[in-house]
């Protein structure tokens, strides 16, 4: 099973003619993703690697049946693309695009509240499934193996480091999110825990924040109050000095809530198992499930 995509899985490719979205198109299709038709405005009636593309979302829809959308849009109009495809009735979105205005994220998130429709990302690696081969975004395939762990990062780069661990250890995963690590985003940790939670396939998870915000102890709240399954846990940043942003636009200590070190504590407080450096991670879960 996994969470979020699979076999039912119908993907659109918003901004399929970029160089981009055409390259991930075809490690899509390769790896095994049924992506049915992309959008790019004034190019309908082109093909991209076979799959047709279409002028709007709706049309796309109307003659795929598609049922979930990655976008690799530029930021000026990637708000505007997220926006297209939730109103035209696509329910799970990986949006790809970095640096998207933080006054556009605002008008998507309170258009997008109530909706049911579930955004990862922006600046995020998207969705991978690996029971059904399923991949939304630029996770490198290669390094996945099927299995019972569900991984959740803040980071993209740090999801793979995670996920060759895990498969290097003969430890396999079910579905990796990246929720991505700017200040608005359109799903948060918790929201993939619980998820996680609910889904038969995943036996464990790995987790991994950063420095900033407060995403890490809203997990620590609900693995303390709801979670059955053991978490494994990594906060990258501690080493970033208060006040400097690193690397991710949401990655900024304000106040004592956002080091690495508070973090750590709610976690482990919680019942998380914490790895103190990302090379820990695969061989602790070892520990963890045995």
């Amino acid at each position: 099973m996994g969470i979020l995509v699979g076999s039912e899985t119908r993907l659109l490719v918003q901004g399929i003619t970029g160089s981009e979205g055409s390259n991930h198109t075809k490690r899509s299709m390769d790896y095994g993703t049924n992506v049915v038709g992309g959008v790019t405005p004034g190019r309908g009636g082109q093909e991209v690697h076979g799959a047709p593309v279409f002028d709007t979302v709706r049309e796309c829809i109307q003659a795929t049946g598609a049922n979930a959308s990655v976008i690799f849009v530029p930021p000026p109009a990637a708000a505007d693309a997220i926006l297209e495809s939730a109103d035209a009735g696509i329910q799970v979105i990986a949006c790809i695009t970095e640096g998207i205005p933080v006054l556009d994220m605002m008008r998507v998130k309170r258009a997008l509240r109530g909706s049911g429709v579930t955004l990862i990302g922006p600046n995020c690696p998207g969705i991978l499934t690996t029971s059904a081969r399923c991949r939304l975004g630029i996770m490198p395939p290669d390094v996945f193996t099927p299995g019972s762990i569900g991984v959740v990062s803040r980071s993209g780069t740090l999801v793979y480091e995670a996920v060759a661990q895990l498969t290097a250890n003969g430890i396999g995963q079910s579905t990796c999110v990246g929720v991505g690590g700017d200040p608005i985003a359109g799903s948060r940790t918790v929201e993939m825990l619980r998820l996680f939670e609910a889904d038969p396939e995943t036996k464990a998870v790995v987790l991994i924040g950063e420095i900033g915000g407060s995403a890490e102890q809203e997990a620590a709240e609900y693995i303390h109050s709801g979670m059955s399954k053991p978490v494994v846990a990594f906060i990258a940043g501690a080493s970033a000095p208060p006040g400097r942003r690193m690397g991710h636009a949401g990655a900024i200590i304000e106040g004592a809530a956002g080091t690495a070190t508070a973090k750590k504590e709610a976690l482990a407080s919680a019942g998380a198992v914490i790895c103190d450096s990302p090379a820990e991670i695969g061989i602790t879960m070892r520990q963890v499930l045995s």
